[in-house]
């Protein structure tokens, strides 16, 4: 019964992928959609969840480890054909340049932000407004503070709302698909 679990979901997001960036095998679905699907079975606790907010930022916290939340937010991006342009190592970079300029305080324990892009979401955003091309690579933040070790924080930052019907609708298309990608990393 598990297989045939396994190749619906394996169709599904095969389905689901961005046209242009199509995974490269069914293999490496199948072998995500097992180790995901394993962890639950190995008797892991469920982690506690929250979702906080601003005018600026959306941002959910789990109790589990940085890279067990930063491979689920990288898995969320796989599953819809997206793909990862860059990871910026945001803690490191930190406490590298902190030495040079006297700042000893530990703000994160680790922190990287996730840089991807979708070519569908994008164009539509950027035919309603070539000026929107501000917004584009998307980001999600993964992070631990010093003085939190135990909670991961998922964030994004709030796309406006813009008076142009055609922008306003696209780039709120954006903040959906970081929204979801983001609740997905966190379920």
């Amino acid at each position: 019964m598990w297989k045939l679990g396994l190749v619906l979901t394996a169709a599904l997001f095969i389905a689901g992928c961005d046209k242009a960036q199509q995974p490269a095998s069914s293999s490496n679905v199948a072998n995500k959609v097992v180790a995901r699907s394993a962890l639950p079975a190995a008797g892991r606790k469920s982690p506690e969840k929250t979702v906080a907010g601003s005018a600026l930022r959306k941002t959910y916290t789990m109790n589990e480890s940085f890279d067990t939340v930063k491979e689920a937010v990288k898995d969320a991006l796989t599953d819809r054909g997206l793909v990862v342009n860059n990871i910026a190592h945001i803690s490191n970079m930190l406490q590298r340049t902190g030495k040079d300029l006297g700042k000893t305080k530990k703000i994160y324990q680790k922190a990287e932000n996730i840089e991807f892009c979708s070519a569908v979401v994008s164009r539509k955003t950027m035919e309603a407004d070539p000026h929107n091309i501000i917004y584009c690579p998307y980001i999600i933040s993964v992070y631990v503070l010093a003085k939190e070790p135990k909670k991961v924080y998922v964030s994004y930052r709030k796309l406006p709302r813009v008076k142009d019907k055609k922008s306003d609708q696209a780039l709120q298309e954006v903040e959906k698909l970081l929204d979801n990608i983001a609740k997905e990393a966190t379920e």
